[in-house]
């Protein structure tokens, strides 16, 4: 659906010592630094880094947050990690990790509606933290200078001021496209096919999927997720713009002026005529 509408111009140390000293080391690949392959072919060996793994850690301290379905909370993490560490590394070299069920949060919305967040053990908040920010790195480039959700350096102040920008050259009319639905009904297969054109690691695409499919634990049972992406993950937002690229790139092609931001789309036009079309 679509609304157009007027713009207006408006050696492991001791925990305590680690995490005080900014250098917390919480997990280490088995022989010491990984071999440097081919980056989209091999990227398990970058997830399982040292570096990676540490920088993971400490951005799911940051976040906090609450438990998964385990009970497990971040404070709990590292004191499972320096007893797991070298197993979770091994599974996920494998490919036999196998990720929890999301449980399920439902937030008020000022409309009444409830938006449905799946929130992650934070074992698997870990894990798809680590695969974040090695695929970022790959795909992050080749995406749309249009879209400003959730990427490096770019913010929601990044899409007022483009928007500003097309206002003032004579775009003033705006058409709304409605993708809310996107991360409830997204084809699991067409994602898929999306992420298969940029990342080749069959490892990692695999670990991809059983993160989609991991279902969601609501009412004391286990849904299947046969569609769509969890809000609520470390991966959905990569996800989606790895999705929604190819929106932006069709846009493009078609000379449109627009912004795009997460869900949010607005297409500029210079007339409601045009809008309407």
């Amino acid at each position: 659906m679509r609304q157009s509408r007027k713009t207006s111009n408006d050696g492991y140390l001791s925990k305590n010592r680690m995490e005080s000293e900014g250098t917390t080391e919480v997990c280490s690949t088995t022989h010491g630094e990984p071999e440097r392959r081919d980056g989209v072919h091999d990227l398990v060996t970058r997830i399982v880094d040292r570096m990676n793994l540490n920088r993971a850690y400490k951005r799911v301290k940051a976040n906090k947050g609450s438990a998964g379905i385990d009970g497990m909370t971040v404070d709990e993490l590292f004191p499972f990690l320096i007893r797991n560490r070298d197993e979770l590394i091994k599974q996920i070299r494998n490919g036999s990790y196998e990720p929890q069920p999301v449980r399920r949060v439902e937030i008020p919305k000022p409309d009444g509606s409830k938006r449905k967040l799946g929130v992650p053990t934070v074992r698997d908040r870990l894990v798809q933290q680590a695969i974040l920010q090695v695929m970022e790195r790959i795909v992050d480039p080749t995406f749309s200078d249009n879209s400003f959700g959730f990427r490096p350096h770019r913010s929601a102040h990044n899409a007022m001021k483009r928007a500003k920008a097309y206002y003032e050259a004579g775009y003033r009319y705006a058409v709304d496209l409605d993708l809310k639905a996107y991360f409830d009904t997204v084809n699991h297969d067409q994602l898929m096919y999306c992420v298969e054109k940029r990342i080749k690691d069959k490892i990692v695409l695999q670990l991809i999927r059983k993160f989609l499919r991991s279902g969601v634990h609501t009412n004391g049972r286990v849904v299947p997720t046969e569609a769509g992406v969890p809000q609520g993950g470390n991966l959905s937002p990569i996800l989606g713009n790895i999705y929604l690229d190819q929106l932006d790139k069709e846009l493009e092609r078609r000379g449109h002026k627009f912004v795009r931001y997460a869900d949010d789309c607005t297409i500029y036009v210079r007339s409601r005529r045009a809008g309407e079309r």
